[in-house]
């Protein structure tokens, strides 16, 4: 059977990646918008950015107010900078945030209206030419046609797409992944993770895609738990940079399933990060969709070397829950009252989430069938 897949444009990678992009982007315009937070400025990474574009004679303005997860009222912040500076193409810097609020006001500065006109829908008039680089190894976002942007009217996360959001060029260098702090290094490690495994085990998956898929997973597991315990150890963060790139490429073309569909109304919600809240739902969300997909998720266990080719299946998959339960145990995951979710808040807001999460179309992804009572069901059981 054909399939369709989508990559990026270009990646350099690898340390002194950085170096590299000058060229590419006198191509792209003369006067960049940098999208990053607080911390990248504070770290000293952007002067590291604007040392770069001061050399190849670019011109840039900054905007470093991505504080947490991205809101449409800082993309329309972002976009009013943009035009009021006579910026014509964009660099983003840091996390996943930095990168989807690149894209989403990327998309207004040529698709014009509000962030939140597009939920649902296909975006299709370019944005000006984009660069992302990623601070963090996890998000995939430097790969992918997706941006999450929080809709602060509804209280929920917006998952927009359109092919025109794939960055044009993607500066992979893992000397930017050495600030991350072990929350985020876990944070981006387990939703990397969640990525790949997703990718495999959804319905539109495909040969391509699986490749990506089973090679981040491989590093993940090997290099995940080194980055966690010593994030100066610069093999284990390229290698994790090189995986949630994989990562992003395999769910960019397969896309996601329940675990993702769950987690964006907890994070939308409650405020955990998103790495965190897939990982809440790992364990649980891939147990119950087990005997959908025996075969995929023992396939997992086999390419990380917790099965064999002994193993049925089903014996199998049933490892790889193990294989999921001790990354979240080294990376420290918490439970929903561990992070200090009130219980009661919770069950409260379940049916919002579970009508979120079954809206956003990601479980339909998942082989094992699953409704709204389903989702209930998962919910219920983390506590």
């Amino acid at each position: 059977m054909a399939f369709g897949s989508l990559f990026p444009p270009r990646v350099l990678a690898g340390s002194g990646a950085l170096e590299l992009a000058a060229p590419v982007w006198r191509q792209m315009g003369q006067k960049a918008l940098i999208v990053t937070d607080p911390m990248m400025v504070s770290l000293g990474n952007i002067a590291k950015l604007e040392e770069v574009l001061k050399k190849a004679g670019l011109s840039y303005c900054v905007y470093p107010d991505i504080t947490g997860e991205p809101t449409d009222i800082m993309i329309v912040q972002g976009l009013q900078l943009y035009q009021e500076q006579h910026c014509d193409f964009l660099i983003a810097l840091g996390g996943g945030s930095a990168l989807d609020s690149m894209k989403a006001i990327g998309a207004l500065a040529t698709n014009g209206g509000r962030i939140s006109d597009y939920m649902g829908k296909e975006i299709q008039i370019p944005p000006p030419p984009m660069t992302a680089i990623p601070t963090t190894a996890g998000t995939g976002s430097e790969a992918t046609q997706f941006t999450i942007i929080n809709d602060t009217t509804r209280e929920i996360k917006m998952l927009l797409k359109g092919q025109v959001l794939m960055p044009q060029l993607a500066v992979v260098d893992p000397q930017f992944t050495v600030t991350a702090p072990k929350p985020v290094t876990a944070s981006t490690g387990m939703d990397a993770f969640t990525h790949a495994v997703e990718a495999y085990t959804s319905k539109k998956a495909t040969k391509l895609s699986d490749t990506f898929a089973i090679s981040a997973i491989r590093r993940i597991v090997r290099y995940l738990p080194l980055a966690y315990a010593d994030g100066n150890d610069m093999e284990a963060r390229e290698e994790m940079a090189l995986a949630a790139l994989e990562a992003g490429i395999a769910f960019n073309n397969a896309s996601v399933t329940v675990v993702h569909g769950m987690s964006r109304p907890i994070g939308a919600l409650f405020h955990v990060p998103h790495g965190i809240s897939n990982a809440m739902l790992d364990e649980r969300c891939f147990a119950y969709v087990l005997d959908g997909a025996y075969d995929r998720f023992g396939d997992l266990a086999r390419a990380v070397g917790a099965a064999s080719s002994q193993d049925t299946d089903r014996g199998a998959a049933e490892k790889f829950l193990e294989v999921v339960q001790t990354l979240c145990k080294i990376c420290q995951i918490p439970t929903l009252q561990g992070y200090g979710i009130d219980r009661d808040a919770f069950f409260q807001a379940m049916d919002k989430m579970a009508e979120d999460a079954m809206d956003s179309g990601s479980p339909s992804n998942t082989r094992k069938p699953l409704t709204k009572e389903d989702l209930l069901s998962i919910y219920r059981s983390l506590w």
